[in-house]
């Protein structure tokens, strides 16, 4: 290959989208009842901001907002935890 075709592919690879960030801990856990597209009792995620996310879940962890199962699993994160995977989950949607 010569000059012109490395110079080629490497305009090619800064053109490619950067791989997706690894899901930090818990994060993939979400999909399991929040489908992508609204269905039934559990809302979808997408479309959420980041601090959104967040505000639900301190406001389901603090008590502040009903819940029959989100409650416990909020506490199960501390706010760090909570701010890496609500940006990853706003992050990752279209």
């Amino acid at each position: 290959m010569g000059v012109a075709g490395a110079v080629v592919l490497g305009v090619i690879g800064l053109a490619a989208p950067a791989p997706a960030a690894a899901p930090p801990p818990g994060a993939l856990a979400c999909g399991g009842c929040h489908p992508p597209a609204p269905q039934g009792a559990v809302p979808s995620l997408r479309g959420r901001s980041a601090d959104t996310i967040v505000a639900d879940m301190r406001a389901f962890r603090d008590g502040a907002r009903p819940a029959t199962v989100m409650d416990r699993i909020a506490k199960g994160f501390s706010d760090d935890e909570t701010r890496a995977i609500a940006d990853w989950l706003a992050a990752a949607q279209p």
